[in-house]
């Protein structure tokens, strides 16, 4: 069953055109909390293969401008107000660079972050939840008073710290597990909004 659901979402990204079967997670979040709507500045955050950039350009429009920083270029045909550029979250100049060509605060911030997986459970989860540390450092200088974060994080003993991370953030923090997200993975989505500065 988890792998039909796993095989339905992956055609269908084929058959709509986006990058990646995980666009569908950005869409079914943001059905529900509508955080990405016409006008709206939003940074992605670990963008490749580009499936959240192709969405949140969807859901922002014309008046709206989406920012992809990945280690990886993503190219989209057609989408003009989607800039994609070149890397590492850790580099210091990301959040001024982005700010730049956001041209102005993020009404919302992605993180889709996930480290080259290990094998090593213990690992891969320390080093994702420290990815989503970096992501909410980032909102500090790219993201708006009251702005959003939609983030991955893989459930295990960095989770808490993460968490805590989100609450000191955000007025706002939901817990979510997309339908397609994988039943069987340990990975949940955290939409937070209200973010407080710091």
């Amino acid at each position: 069953m988890h792998e039909a659901r796993h095989d339905l979402y992956r055609r269908l990204a084929k058959e709509q055109g986006y990058k990646s079967r995980a666009a569908f997670k950005l869409l079914q979040a943001n059905e529900k909390y509508e955080f990405i709507h016409q006008g709206s500045k939003v940074l992605d955050l670990g963008s490749a293969p580009g499936g959240w950039l192709q969405v949140s350009w969807e859901f922002a429009g014309p008046t709206g401008k989406v920012v992809g920083v990945d280690l990886s270029e993503v190219k989209l045909r057609g989408m003009k107000e989607v800039v994609s550029l070149v890397g590492s979250v850790d580099d210091p100049s990301i959040p001024g660079k982005a700010l730049a060509a956001l041209g102005g605060k993020a009404d919302v911030v992605l993180s889709d972050l996930a480290p080259q997986v290990s094998g090593v459970w213990e690992l891969d989860q320390t080093k994702q939840a420290d990815l989503t540390l970096r992501s909410v450092e980032i909102c500090k200088d790219v993201l708006k008073p009251g702005g959003g974060l939609f983030c991955k994080v893989f459930e295990g003993p960095g989770s808490q710290e993460v968490r805590a991370a989100l609450r000191k953030s955000f007025a706002n923090v939901r817990v979510l597990k997309p339908a397609a997200s994988r039943q069987a993975s340990s990975e949940l989505y955290y939409f937070c909004d209200g973010f407080l500065g710091a």
